[in-house]
């Protein structure tokens, strides 16, 4: 019988579909040393991971590598996760890196990870809480330790920047497990020291080194303080909690200081570009009053200044004869008024119109005696009334009824019979 012989891609494919399919291989842990590190300019890490005894090939994609917050060397020890699988075209099998920490420190990342998520939670990362460095600060304090390359750059840049700055040092602890509490005291102490701006931080280390500045002790004193606090610990590389939670980051001391001050030549230059600038606006301006100064006096109110009293005085003039002629025809009208009333009658022949109404007084007393019943009643007659009513007709009498007769000297009762 005829051996059925592979091809060596078969083989590999084959390999490569096995550990596909093998769930203890999809999300491997792994601890090991980093040798033969090389980063692609494409942004792909290539190493092999190696402990005492075995090695294996490892792979990370760009896509992952933006994740790790450090520098990956030869040397360094590490914690990977990822998956295992072979490479088809060489037959090598290597492990798919996801993620990578620096051996020794999970729990330190961990635990920065968790407090960075607490504090940004609670607004202590906003920019809105950001205070603005000033520009030319007179006084700066420094936090860190009064020994060490950190204090040593921080002054020789600020006394070659900007030497006329006043530098006040708060020495404190920046490792170890007291650190964070001295450094939060001191952070608190500045306040003091009238200072314009405030630099915390210390030179590089590993994070161990560094953590005393991941402490939220130290994060909330950097956010509750008054002055602006420029943070300043580690390398470029290097972020903190108080990175995030500062004013300012610096990526180094040596930056903090270069950040805190101006450069003098600079401070002088601007000093004369105001000055140009100033000569320049205040000529401008002193052009500006001269012309309208000079537009001014060439006006003819200020050339002939009687002009414009004689054209005020004219019209005052116009204005009082105006004045003079509507009191003299109110005066006209009243007095041909007055002369009207003057001419009636009643005032020439007074006892003429008083006549009048006399003979016409006379004439309605002689109507109203002819009108009066009494006289009728002294002619013979007499008024017949029952019950107070006038008695005019026959026919409003019937037997029996009671009437009275007013005669001319008195009043008599009487029935009807």
């Amino acid at each position: 019988m005829k051996e059925e012989y592979l091809t060596v891609s078969q083989l590999n494919r084959y390999i490569k579909y096995r550990l596909d399919n093998d769930e203890n291989l999809q999300e491997v842990y792994l601890r090991g040393e980093i040798s033969n590190f090389k980063a692609h300019t494409r942004g792909h890490f290539y190493f092999t991971l190696k402990d005492e005894n075995s090695r294996i090939n490892a792979i990370m994609f760009a896509s992952n590598t933006t994740k790790v917050k450090f520098t990956p060397q030869d040397g360094m020890k590490v914690l990977v996760t990822g998956k295992i699988n072979v490479y088809e075209a060489s037959g090598a099998y290597q492990i798919y890196v996801n993620t990578m920490q620096e051996d020794g420190i999970g729990n330190l990342y961990i635990a920065f990870e968790q407090l960075k998520k607490k504090l940004k939670a609670e607004g202590l990362f906003d920019e809105s809480h950001k205070q603005k460095i000033p520009r030319i600060p007179k006084r700066i304090g420094v936090i860190t330790a009064p020994t060490g390359a950190a204090i040593r750059d921080i002054l020789s840049t600020i006394k070659r920047r900007f030497p006329l700055a006043e530098v006040l040092l708060l020495p404190a602890l920046v490792q170890g497990e007291a650190a964070s509490l001295d450094i939060a005291s001191q952070i608190k102490n500045a306040e003091k020291y009238d200072l314009d701006v405030l630099i915390v931080g210390r030179g590089g280390g590993s994070i161990e080194d560094l953590w005393a500045f991941n402490e939220e002790v130290v994060a909330r004193a950097i956010y509750d303080c008054p002055i602006p606090v420029i943070s300043a610990v580690g390398h470029e590389i290097d972020y903190t909690i108080a990175d995030f939670v500062a004013d300012l980051r610096a990526p180094t001391p040596t930056g903090a200081a270069e950040l805190a001050v101006p450069n003098r030549q600079d401070v002088l230059n601007y000093i004369a570009q105001l000055t140009i600038r100033s000569k320049k606006a205040m000529l401008t301006k002193l052009n500006y009053q001269k012309q309208q100064l000079s537009q001014v006096l060439s006006r003819p109110v200020l050339k002939q200044p009687l002009r414009l009293y004689e054209a005020k005085e004219q019209k005052f003039d116009l204005l009082y004869e105006k004045l003079l002629k509507a009191m003299q025809n109110k005066i006209d009208r009243k007095q041909h008024q007055f002369d009207l009333i003057c001419q009636a009658p009643v005032f020439k022949t007074p006892m003429e119109v008083l006549e009048k109404p006399k003979r016409n007084y006379l004439i309605l007393l002689e109507k109203l005696e002819l009108l009066n019943p009494l006289l009728t009643i002294k002619r013979g007659y007499s008024v017949i009334k029952k019950e107070e009513k006038v008695i005019t007709s026959v026919h409003q009498l019937k037997k029996k009824d009671e009437i009275e007769l007013e005669l001319q000297d008195g009043k008599l009762n009487a029935q009807i019979i």
